[in-house]
């Protein structure tokens, strides 16, 4: 078993058919077939059914693929590492970050990582952990920046708090409402929630009932931070977002927070990853200048 044919594994799975993966591997596609075709005689068992549609793992290839997609990454980190303390800063980095993060860190983050680290490439995914935990598990993602799960991560996770967090309700400028400094003012308002945050949607609804409140009405769910934005920039609805969004520059100017009295709590910020897989040099440069820009008490 050779690490080509794992990584053409990986690429299939990846890229979904022969030839797209052939092409990302820089490979002749009758040699990538060749490649898998010789580790399927080598392990007794057949990792692909041959699809019109594609190449579809097998229930044996998906347990192979699991430890494969693994090594490879990590193959990948130790290759890197080597050429970084060579002095040869290349390679990848690839985290996921909550929205928080995203308007909160990265900003600030991003000029001195790229200052240090000018030639390696940045892999950013948005998102929470559900969404990316596969990737931190497999070795695709280096860690996860953002709001905590609300339950820990199952075993081969570590997940290490790093401040506390709150939310703000916004609104477009210009909003009736934006003047409003309590919760039931906005009783009659119409909401937005998204699955860029955490329980946002049941927190909203225990905030209201525990001041008294009638159930606020949810009017658009959003699946995205751009759509939510362009919702709010342009209705009258309303959001309880990361209280990041109130200093983010990009939205500044079309959204404003709403101040109410009573205290918003968020979940807290978080950093997740496997411990068995040490950080690359550039990673952990990344790590530690996202922290830098943690909310004040953190």
């Amino acid at each position: 078993m050779k690490l080509d044919q794992l990584q053409a594994v990986t690429a299939i799975v990846e890229q979904g058919s022969l030839r797209a993966a052939a092409r990302r591997l820089g490979l002749p596609q009758p040699a990538l077939t060749r490649s898998v075709r010789a580790l399927e005689r080598e392990l007794g068992v057949e990792l692909f059914l041959r699809q019109t549609t594609g190449m579809v793992l097998t229930e044996a290839g998906e347990r192979f693929h699991r430890r494969a997609s693994v090594i490879v990454h990590e193959a990948r980190r130790a290759q890197e590492e080597l050429a970084l303390d060579a002095q040869q800063a290349k390679g990848s980095v690839s985290v996921a970050l909550s929205i928080a993060a995203h308007v909160g860190m990265l900003p600030q983050a991003l000029g001195p990582f790229r200052q240090r680290y000018p030639q390696v490439q940045l892999q950013i995914t948005e998102g929470l952990l559900p969404d990316v935990e596969a990737g931190l598990r497999d070795g695709r993602i280096d860690f996860y920046l953002g709001a905590a799960p609300a339950q820990p991560p199952a075993g081969g996770l570590l997940m290490r708090h790093l401040a506390d967090n709150r939310r703000a309700v916004m609104c477009r400028r210009g909003h009736p409402l934006a003047g409003a400094t309590g919760l039931a003012e906005l009783a009659g308002a119409e909401w937005a929630t998204t699955a860029v945050d955490y329980n946002a949607e049941a927190d909203l609804t225990r905030l209201f009932t525990q001041h008294g409140l009638p159930v606020p009405r949810v009017m658009l769910r959003a699946r995205s931070a751009m759509t939510l934005i362009v919702a709010l920039a342009h209705t009258d609805l309303l959001a309880m977002l990361p209280v990041q969004w109130g200093n983010y520059p990009v939205t500044r100017d079309a959204l404003q927070v709403i101040p109410v009295a009573e205290a918003l709590p968020a979940p807290p910020l978080v950093m997740i990853r496997r411990p068995d897989l040490p950080l690359t040099p550039a990673a952990e440069c990344l790590a530690d200048v996202l922290c830098r820009y943690l909310p004040a008490g953190g």
